[in-house]
């Protein structure tokens, strides 16, 4: 495992539960709004912790965290990932991986082992608009349309989310996903926020990006909300 990241607690990474959060580094996405970009860039990130390092402090807290997150950069990049969430599991501990989605195949070996208790997958835009989103040319749009069928069919809990970014994301992108997810349990709208952690800053550019207003959100929420009733925003109080 590359580790470049641990927060010993939280309550807003794993919602309902007291626990941790492992940031591991490396990422096959290149997203100009990244919030985190030194972990998209590892020649960025300073930090770094070993896998035994991390097993040790999750030990110290059996008992007194209820689960643990893990997220990046992409964790499906990691070649022992499995291996590590099982240590994570014999611990006692529930268990939430973030992902883009790109690795269908193992999220379907986590979710059939029972090593997953829940999974968030970020939907970065619609079909048609996902590869220039992500920053880049070309990506394997079956594999993440792939992972998001097996979410809405699997039996674990699950969320989707997007950060919404005005310079980089249209109504007709609001209407793409709304339909491609239909019947979703859980769909979550998440405003673009600047700083100097996202990736486009730590590349030393200057992109026309910025938050989309609160009227706008309001009106984005009400068109996913036709064909995804459960939707919501999250971390921003629109009245």
């Amino acid at each position: 495992m590359i580790i470049g990241g641990y927060a010993s607690t939280t309550l807003l990474d794993y919602p309902g539960q007291l626990a941790c959060t492992i940031f591991t580094r490396g990422c096959n996405y290149r997203c100009p709004f990244c919030q985190n970009g030194s972990l998209v860039l590892p020649d960025k990130n300073a930090e770094s912790y070993s896998e035994s390092e991390i097993l040790e402090k999750l030990e110290r807290r059996v008992g007194i965290l209820e689960g643990v997150c893990i997220t990046g950069g992409e964790p499906t990049l990691q070649n022992d990932l499995i291996p590590f969430i099982r240590k994570i599991k014999q611990m006692g501990f529930l268990v939430k991986l973030d992902s883009n989605g790109s690795n269908p195949l193992l999220l379907q070996e986590l979710i059939e082992a029972s090593l997953v208790d829940c999974i968030a997958m970020d939907i970065k835009s619609a079909p048609d608009s996902y590869a220039a989103v992500c920053g880049l040319h070309s990506i394997d749009l079956m594999a993440v349309r792939s992972s998001v069928q097996l979410l809405l069919n699997c039996n674990i809990e699950y969320e989707f989310r997007t950060t919404l970014v005005k310079g980089l994301h249209t109504s007709a992108d609001i209407l793409g996903i709304r339909d491609w997810l239909a019947g979703a349990k859980a769909y979550y709208l998440q405003s673009y926020e600047e700083s100097d952690r996202i990736l486009t800053a730590l590349q030393g550019r200057k992109l026309p990006f910025s938050a989309f207003s609160k009227e706008e959100l309001r009106s984005f929420l009400t068109i996913v909300q036709e064909k995804i009733p459960h939707a919501t925003v999250r971390g921003v109080d629109l009245y």
